[in-house]
């Protein structure tokens, strides 16, 4: 199975060994079967490290806490995932709304609303248009006040950038 192009380094805790370079898991098992220590022994504890790939994926590493238990996850759903999957991961895991194991699916982070390319007061004005604060009179829509509107939505919503692209997003 090929992996996508993300570039990961396995550093051993042993300081007698060489670590290595690695795209896919059947590349880290094979080279971890293969890998001595200077005594001879095979050395089996490792600090996975994010090498290459987009920022999202580096993000994605970042909020899954890549380590040698979830390696393998991690690279089935850098192939198998979307983009848009893994930005809502990552604003899930990051404020610790879920985890992350090898179990782990992209509808377990569907139960969170997220907005993109928008402030807190775009997120106010997109509301009041969508009539979430009921019908509001053209007349009296232009004397709300959008930015204490939006400073209340900022107690239940938070905003964030992910590989320049900027999220309001609240847990469900």
């Amino acid at each position: 199975m090929a992996y996508a192009t993300v570039t990961l380094y396995a550093q051993p805790y042993d300081i007698t060994a060489t670590g290595f370079y690695f795209k896919t898991y059947e590349e880290y098992e094979e080279k971890v079967a293969a890998l001595k220590n200077e005594a001879g022994l095979p050395v089996e504890e490792f600090e996975i490290q994010f090498v290459d790939g987009d920022n999202v994926e580096a993000r994605f590493a970042k909020a899954v806490g890549l380590n040698q238990v979830n390696v393998e996850k991690f690279l089935e759903c850098v192939e198998d995932w979307g983009g848009d999957e893994m930005i809502r991961a990552i604003l899930m895991l990051e404020d610790g709304f879920v985890g992350f194991d090898e179990n782990s699916e992209p509808s377990d982070f569907e139960d969170i609303d997220v907005y993109e390319d928008m402030t807190m007061e775009d997120l106010a004005e997109h509301f009041v248009d969508e009539g979430l604060f009921g019908d509001i009179p053209e007349a009296i829509a232009g004397y709300l006040d959008y930015e204490k509107i939006a400073r209340d939505l900022s107690m239940d919503y938070s905003e964030t950038t992910v590989d320049g692209r900027q999220f309001i997003y609240r847990w469900c």
